[in-house]
């Protein structure tokens, strides 16, 4: 007989907001967005007092600023939340036998088989005290048969609950909510499933599952096992990337500085979109070149957390001007980022526009449809690379 899964997700409660309010207790109780700092900035958190008057993340500063005048806008500090992230993860990874680190905020646990020693969810209140005890952050939590079912239940217990939904509860729970509330279900599937009256997951959940395959193709199938309720998706034990890099050695040695440099736009275009799409972001830039007589130089600095090409390639090419010293020719050059932390330019708001954020979430999606090569900078020479 199989055993039933126990599957936490917990997520930490505005996370930016409060984290801010660690720093400055002060903010407790005010509206609070974090984001970009000038009006063409875009919302990365805000407060439950800021989403009482229409507030959301994306949303344009400016307009957020419109629905809520009152709100004290604040940049965020992403090494600062990474910090506290960290120290989160280290207390999940202390008592937990299975975590996954889903998001900077998010995490899943399998508990699975404890029941036999003391209840699942008592364990899990007492775990989320404990962090809000020890790190000063708000949690909640939703326990559940499998991943699916606990995110969305998370989402209903927020902020600050707990919940669990066992058994003969999953459907009677799932049923009324809007179909929004299913993880990955997009807004372009959202508006044709509603223009033909299907809003609630109990409406989805009935619909024959090969009548949504026509109509979404095989991401239906999917969308239909959610709405029932169904995943079986383990909890993948969490592991910290700690880099993400790439190298080219030359077919023959060169000294051409604007091939090079082409070369090396490239390069880092590949990776920033590697790292968008795994949900990382940097804060180090790496350049390693080596001359014709195997000398090896490298360089690296520092930068705000990021996962946008056009802020990486600058880095990286004056890193390249600083440390190539030498007319000598080149055998080899590399690039690689480190200091990667949990995101996607979802989170990485804080000196973005909505314009730009637009630009690379349609960049990506191109991407991911026709594929990497689909699309790039003209300045940028389309290699083949592995990353490591």
């Amino acid at each position: 007989m199989m055993m039933n899964r126990a599957i936490v997700h917990m997520d930490l409660d505005t996370f930016f907001v409060s984290c801010e309010r660690l720093v400055n207790p002060q903010l407790i109780g005010l509206p609070l967005i974090v984001g970009g700092s000038s009006d063409r900035g875009v919302v990365a958190s805000c407060s439950y007092e800021a989403r009482k008057f229409g507030v959301r993340s994306a949303m344009p500063i400016k307009y957020a600023l419109r629905l809520c005048p009152q709100a004290s806008v604040i940049k965020g500090d992403m090494e600062y939340y990474s910090n506290k992230s960290h120290e989160v993860t280290s207390i999940l990874k202390e008592v937990a036998p299975i975590v996954e680190k889903a998001s900077i905020d998010e995490f899943y646990l399998d508990l699975t088989g404890m029941d036999k020693f003391f209840g699942c969810y008592k364990w899990t209140t007492e775990l989320s005290s404990k962090i809000l005890k020890e790190s000063g952050l708000p949690i909640s939590f939703a326990l559940s048969v499998n991943k699916t079912v606990s995110k969305i239940g998370t989402g209903e217990a927020k902020p600050l609950g707990k919940i669990e939904i066992i058994g003969a509860n999953v459907k009677p729970f799932l049923n009324p909510l809007p179909i929004q509330k299913i993880p990955m279900l997009g807004d372009v599937t959202f508006q044709l499933l509603s223009r033909i009256g299907i809003r609630n997951i109990q409406t989805l959940s009935e619909m024959p599952v090969e009548v949504l395959q026509q109509m979404i193709g095989k991401n239906g199938v999917e969308i239909w096992k959610k709405a029932n309720g169904i995943d079986n998706n383990p909890v993948e034990p969490y592991t910290e990337r700690k880099s993400i890099s790439t190298e080219h050695t030359f077919e023959t040695d060169t000294i051409d500085v604007y091939n090079i440099k082409s070369l090396i736009t490239g390069m880092v275009e590949k990776l920033s979109y590697q790292l968008r799409s795994e949900g990382f972001l940097a804060s180090t830039v790496v350049l390693k070149i080596r001359y014709n007589n195997f000398d090896t130089e490298t360089k690296q600095i520092k930068i705000p957390y990021t996962s946008f090409d056009h802020i990486l390639t600058k880095t990286a090419i004056d890193l390249f001007e600083k440390v190539y010293t030498r007319r000598m020719r080149l055998r080899l050059v590399g690039i690689r980022f480190t200091g990667l932390v949990r995101g996607t330019y979802q989170i990485n708001m804080f000196e973005d526009t909505t314009e730009l954020l637009s630009l690379y979430q349609a960049i990506d999606k191109i991407k991911n449809r026709f594929g990497f090569d689909a699309v790039s900078r003209c300045s940028g020479t389309i290699i083949k690379q592995k990353a490591k």
